[in-house]
């Protein structure tokens, strides 16, 4: 199975930026989506980024223009850099991937606080 790995996330002041990195611990051969999902304190998980396997992105509309999404397919990485940060940001920040013919996996999260 796969295993995802995410890092970079921490604490950053409102309108600063943090970039997360996500790392699958075995090459994928098959085409594959990777995206990052957010859950904050008394929220329901929601949809931040994705991108498909030909480069197509989408965003939440939360975070348009803040955020952008990319992957280094030889890595086997999913990147989201994030700039001007909110406060309202703040959330577990979870990885995920979408193999085809196989399903769905999830890393198990990277927290990111924004606070001045």
């Amino acid at each position: 199975q796969v295993q995802l790995v995410e890092s970079g996330g921490g604490l950053v002041q409102p309108g600063g930026s943090l970039r997360l990195s996500c790392a699958a611990s075995a090459i994928i051969s098959s085409p594959y989506s990777m995206g990052w999902s957010r859950q904050g304190p008394g929220k329901e998980r929601e949809s931040v980024a994705s991108i498909d396997s030909d480069g197509a992105t989408s965003y939440g509309d939360s975070v348009k223009g803040r955020f952008t999404i990319s992957r280094d397919n030889a890595k086997n990485t999913v990147y989201l850099q994030m700039n001007s940060l909110k406060p309202e940001d703040t959330a577990m920040y979870y990885c995920r991937t979408f193999v085809i013919n196989i399903g769905y996996f999830w890393g198990q999260g990277t927290q990111v606080t924004v606070s001045s």
